[in-house]
């Protein structure tokens, strides 16, 4: 069996495992919250009405459902791209229109690739904003602005997407055999800088930020960030209620440019003293550089990972194990994106583990800042509010959740009040 061979049966190996690995965390996941479903946990028996635990049950099970015809789907299309041919065929398509594999070629092939996924991936996002969320009463969300944020989104995808992935491409192809490093540097500043111009000029394309009002909030607020030396651009309420019912609060933006921004169904549903816990939350991770330790990972793995992909780049079997007749810098950089997150699936665990970490960390500088129990009336409020389930199945927890589960999560809260 020669090298290509092998890759096609690696990759086969790992993404039917991987297909039925996930399938069966699904299967698990649904069979636990349905058995839990008409018994609410002791520790939430007396905040959390039996009503809204099932509520919170079946709006799951309704998003595992989804999920799990997505997965289906997103598996045939990866297949269809690979070992199926489409990339090849939409290869030697636009080499026979444009007479050459240069820049226009792959900017033309990535479009493809982008439209034809998004175009599979539309009715699950419409099902799943007009269908699940409005039956279980999230859905804000209006055609109209539906539309007008596809139309947005794809505006930015071709003002700043085509230009990024074209210096990429010229990166690959100007600056030898080391045009890895030069990628993972330029790759690095543009994600920097976008978390710097994310605040101010990105995301009021999609929402409205109004500064926070004077009063009792503000007045929490500012007093928190002086006690934990927190400077920030300013404190904003987004109209997060025009898109959905869910709330949350975080903080975005690098260095002078920090915002701290509150959604104003959480400001509606929430006392001040429980807001002012969630935003101590979310200042504990600042505190503890959780952002900057996740960058530095991010930046590594990504360095490792191009540096994989400047060794296979030239090699014919690269290309011809996945279904590809002829290679290109275009077609390496597209399979590699393709096929990586099959052969990445095992190590969700440990990215979820760390994440579930970095979230108790939080939470206990949260407990000694403003209050665990606050924090703990806040958190039982948005699990009641936002659906979420307080009994997942433990085993795709490990897998997929960031955060820990609720019932761990208030343990950890009310020892630290006690």
């Amino acid at each position: 069996m020669n090298a290509a061979s092998l890759l096609t049966a690696f990759f086969l190996a790992a993404l039917s495992l991987g297909a039925v690995l996930r399938l069966w965390l699904a299967y698990r996941h649904y069979r636990h919250i349905g058995a839990h479903r008409d018994q609410v946990p002791f520790a939430f028996a007396a905040s959390v009405p039996l009503a809204d635990h099932r509520k919170a049950a079946d709006y799951t099970r309704a998003k595992i459902r989804l999920s799990v015809a997505l997965l289906v789907c997103e598996t045939l299309l990866l297949l269809a791209f690979t070992l199926g041919g489409l990339l090849d065929w939409l290869d030697r398509a636009w080499f026979g229109i444009l007479a050459a594999r240069g820049y226009a070629h792959g900017l033309a092939l990535f479009a493809s690739v982008a439209v034809i996924g998004f175009l599979v991936d539309l009715p699950f996002t419409l099902y799943r904003v007009f269908v699940i969320e409005a039956h279980f009463g999230f859905n804000k969300m209006t055609w109209r602005l539906a539309a007008a944020d596809f139309a947005k989104q794809a505006v930015l995808a071709v003002v700043i997407g085509a230009p990024l992935l074209l210096a990429v491409l010229w990166l690959m192809s100007a600056m030898g055999e080391r045009w890895w490093l030069y990628v993972w540097l330029f790759w690095l500043a543009f994600n920097l800088l976008v978390m710097l111009i994310y605040p101010t000029l990105i995301a009021p394309l999609f929402n409205k930020f109004s500064p926070l009002e004077e009063g009792d909030l503000k007045t929490r607020i500012e007093a928190l960030l002086e006690r934990c030396g927190f400077a920030a651009s300013g404190l904003f309420v987004m109209d997060g209620s025009k898109r959905s019912a869910h709330g949350n609060a975080y903080f975005t933006g690098l260095g002078r440019a920090k915002r701290i921004v509150f959604f104003d169904t959480l400001i509606q549903k929430l006392t001040p003293p429980q807001v002012e816990a969630v935003l101590a939350h979310e200042l504990g991770h600042f505190r503890h550089r959780h952002i900057w330790k996740r960058i530095g990972v991010f930046a590594l793995a990504t360095l490792g990972l191009l540096w994989l992909l400047g060794r296979v780049i030239d090699a014919p079997w690269f290309y011809q194990g996945l279904g590809v007749g002829t290679g290109s810098t275009a077609m390496a950089l597209i399979l590699f994106v393709q096929v990586l997150p099959v052969f990445l699936f095992p190590l969700m665990p440990v990215a979820s583990g760390l994440s579930r970490r970095h979230e108790f960390e939080a939470d206990a500088y949260a407990a000694r800042h403003a209050g665990a129990g606050d924090l703990v009336a806040a958190l039982v409020s948005l699990y009641r509010d936002n659906a979420a389930t307080l009994t997942p199945d433990p085993l795709h927890s490990s897998f997929y959740d960031s955060h820990p589960p609720a019932s761990l999560r208030v343990a950890r809260l009310r020892d630290c009040a006690s």
